[in-house]
């Protein structure tokens, strides 16, 4: 993944986007400048590096009876 990623990096640096699409968040978080968040086929939300971290795109990425089940088994 290194040699990929250092690809991804050269090419943004020399000024094309990239999308990427990945379900790993700490690859996510530590790749993007801005994350789409989508659900069940439709986006449900843009986060830009500053604001993103674990928590805030699970709460867009989980539907809300599973967010539901999670605070109460927490």
């Amino acid at each position: 993944k290194s040699e990929i990623y250092s690809i991804i990096y050269e090419l943004a640096e020399s000024g094309l986007g990239i999308v990427m699409i990945s379900s790993e968040l700490p690859e996510i978080l530590g790749v993007c400048d801005r994350i789409i968040v989508m659900r069940e086929g439709a986006i449900v939300g843009e986060v830009s590096r500053d604001e993103a971290n674990e928590e805030v795109l699970l709460k867009l990425a989980l539907p809300t009876n599973v967010r539901a089940q999670a605070v109460e088994s927490a």
